[in-house]
C-alpha cells in the first residue's frame, strides 16, 4: 500500500465540528479529508433549525440545561448538559465575528425560534431555515483562507491505522468516480468528526455519504462506542419519495403548524399535553403510527403561516416546489425519517476516545449531551463546543507545534472494490424493518442475522464493512436495552425502566459475540 507520512493533524470529515475544529487548531498544520466538495454533502449544511443557545436575557444556560436533560429520557449527563450550555452564547458571539449574519430584531438582538421540549425560544437562526447552509458557507470560506488548513477532496477514510497501540493515521480511498484502491497517511493525530448514521435506513433525511461510515471505522479499530441504540428519528420529513427525504424543519411546528391526517384530525393533542411541540420521539411515534394506519400524516402550515412560509422558509418552499406540493393550499405530506445519531464513538470532555491519539466531535461522537433523545438544535451546539475542545486538547497533547509541512498530494491509484448497491439497498431496508422506530426481539435478531449475511455477501468491501459495523452495534445495543426509553422503543417492553437509565457502551467485538438471544 502506498504511504504518505505528514506533521499534519488528520481530520476526517469537513462538517461543521470538522471546520471549527480545524480552525480552532491554528497554526497547528491540518489536513481535512472531504468526501465531497468542501461544505458539501455534509449534514451541518443540511440543518434548517439553528443552533440552541440561551441569549435572550429572560432565559439561562440553566433552563436550556435542564429542558436537555429532560428531553434526553434520564440517560443526559447533567454536567455535560450544564457545561455545554454555559459555552453557547460564547459560541454564537464568535460566529456572529466570522460574519454569520444571524436573524435580528430592529433592536438588535437575536431573532429565536421555540422548538420541541425547550421551555423558551432560544433557537437562533439564519433567514429563517438557513442556518446550516450559512454557517457551513461562511466556515468553508475561512477554511479555504487559512494557511494551516490543506483540504483533500474526493477522498474518504476507511481505516484507521495503529501502532504501537496509538492511532497514527487513515486509509484513503479516492471517491468520486466509485472507489480507487487505498492509499495510507500518517500523520501526527487523528480527529474523526464525519458524522452520523442516518442513512443506515432507507427513509432519512440525511445526505447520501452518511451512513456510519466513520463509527463503524472507529469501532472495527477496537474504538468504545456510546449509545448506539439511540437513533433519532424526525417527524417531519417530507413524504415525496425523494431518497434522501426533504425537511421540514420543527421551527414550523414553533409557530404554530399542526399535524393532521387525511381526515383533516389533529392528533398530536391526544399524544402528548404539548402537542406538536411534544419530545421528538413522541412526535415521531405518533406520526410513524398514523403511516401505519393507512392515515397520512400531513404538516398543515396554512394557518399558522400562510404566504409567510415562502419567506421566512425557503428551504422548506423550495422542497415542496421541487416535489410539486403547494403547502399554500394542501397539508405537507410527512413521515418519521433517520435524522441524527444520539450514540457514536465513546469521548471525554475534551473529545479524546478510547483509542490513544483519536480524538472525535460532532455527529459521530457520543458525550453524554443527548442521553436518549437529543434536544431540538443542540446539534449544531454541540459540534462547536466539542469541535473547539477537541482542538485545545489536541493541541496540548501533541505540543510544540511543528515547522510549516508541506502539501500532502495523493498518486494516481487504480480502482477499488466498492459497496455493492444491491447490498446497500439491502442494509437500509433491513435497518428500517428492524431497527427503525418501533422495535421488537424478534425483529432485531433477525436484523443481526440479516447484516451478517450482506457483509459475507461481499467480503472485501471495507466501505461496506464500516457500514455494517455500525448497523450491528445499533441494532445489538438496541436488543440489549429491554426497555423503551426516548427514541429506543421495544414494543415488546413497551414500558420505562425507571426515570433514570444507564448509558451503554460496546466494543464490536462484544456486539458480535454477545447479543443474548431473547425470547418474547
Amino acid at each position: 500500500m502506498y504511504c504518505i507520512h505528514t506533521g499534519r493533524v488528520v481530520i476526517v470529515g469537513a462538517g461543521l465540528a470538522a471546520q471549527y475544529a480545524a480552525l480552532s487548531l491554528a497554526p497547528r498544520p491540518v489536513l481535512m479529508i472531504s468526501p465531497a466538495p468542501l461544505g458539501q454533502g455534509t449534514s451541518s449544511a443540511w440543518a434548517q433549525g439553528g443552533v440552541a443557545a440561551a441569549m435572550d436575557p429572560a432565559d439561562s444556560a440553566s433552563a436550556h440545561a435542564r429542558d436537555t436533560v429532560q428531553a434526553g429520557a434520564g440517560t443526559v449527563d447533567a454536567q455535560v448538559a450544564q457545561a455545554v450550555a454555559d459555552e453557547a452564547r460564547t459560541h454564537i458571539l464568535d460566529l456572529t465575528e466570522l460574519g454569520i449574519l444571524f436573524d435580528r430584531t430592529p433592536e438588535g438582538g437575536y431573532v429565536m425560534s421555540r422548538e420541541a421540549a425547550h421551555s423558551f425560544a432560544r433557537v437562533v437562526r439564519v433567514r429563517g431555515d438557513q442556518a446550516g447552509a450559512e454557517i457551513m458557507r461562511a466556515l468553508s470560506a475561512q477554511v479555504r483562507e487559512a494557511a494551516h488548513i490543506q483540504v483533500l477532496e474526493g477522498v474518504m477514510a476507511t481505516n484507521l491505522e495503529i501502532a504501537n497501540g496509538t492511532v497514527c493515521g487513515v486509509v484513503l480511498v479516492h471517491c468520486t468516480n466509485g472507489m480507487s484502491a487505498p492509499c495510507l497517511i500518517r500523520g501526527a493525530a487523528v480527529l474523526l468528526a464525519g458524522g452520523g448514521s442516518g442513512g443506515l435506513y432507507a427513509l432519512t433525511t440525511n445526505p447520501p455519504r452518511v451512513r456510519g461510515q466513520v463509527i463503524g471505522m472507529a469501532a472495527r479499530a477496537g474504538a468504545v462506542i456510546a449509545d448506539a441504540e439511540f437513533v433519532q428519528f424526525h417527524p417531519t420529513a417530507i413524504a415525496c419519495g425523494l431518497d434522501p427525504a426533504p425537511l421540514a424543519t420543527e421551527a414550523l411546528r414553533g409557530e404554530g403548524a399542526i399535524l393532521i391526517n387525511r381526515h383533516g384530525i389533529r392528533f398530536m393533542q391526544e399524544a402528548h399535553p404539548d402537542a406538536e411541540l411534544a419530545p421528538r420521539d413522541i412526535v415521531a411515534r405518533a406520526v410513524f403510527a398514523q403511516t401505519q394506519a393507512g392515515l397520512a400524516p400531513a404538516l398543515d402550515t396554512r394557518t399558522a403561516l400562510g404566504a409567510r412560509l415562502l419567506r421566512d422558509f425557503p428551504a422548506v418552499a423550495a422542497a415542496c416546489h421541487q416535489s410539486g406540493l403547494n403547502p399554500l393550499v394542501t397539508p405537507i405530506p410527512v413521515a418519521a425519517a433517520a435524522h441524527y445519531h444520539m450514540g457514536g464513538i465513546a469521548t471525554d470532555a475534551a473529545g479524546h476516545t478510547s483509542l490513544e491519539g483519536l480524538w472525535a466531535c460532532g455527529e459521530v461522537a457520543s458525550t453524554g449531551l443527548h442521553g436518549a433523545n437529543r434536544l431540538a438544535s443542540n446539534g449544531l451546539l454541540e459540534a462547536l463546543v466539542y469541535g473547539r475542545r477537541a482542538a485545545v486538547d489536541m493541541n496540548a497533547v501533541l505540543g510544540p507545534i511543528p515547522k510549516q509541512q508541506a502539501g500532502v498530494t495523493l498518486p494516481d491509484l487504480p480502482p477499488g472494490t466498492a459497496p455493492r448497491s444491491d447490498l446497500v439497498n439491502r442494509l437500509r431496508q433491513t435497518m428500517t424493518h428492524g431497527a427503525g422506530v418501533i422495535r421488537t426481539a424478534q425483529g432485531l435478531q433477525n436484523t443481526l442475522t440479516e447484516i451478517a449475511t450482506i457483509e459475507a455477501d461481499q467480503p472485501d468491501c471495507t466501505a461496506l464493512a464500516n457500514m455494517t459495523a455500525t448497523a450491528t452495534l445499533i441494532a445489538t445495543a438496541a436488543l440489549n436495552r429491554r426497555e423503551s426509553r426516548g427514541a429506543h422503543f421495544r414494543s415488546d417492553h413497551p414500558e420505562c425502566d425507571g426515570a433514570t437509565g444507564t448509558r451503554s457502551f460496546l466494543t464490536l467485538t462484544e456486539a458480535r459475540s454477545a447479543a443474548p438471544l431473547e425470547t418474547t
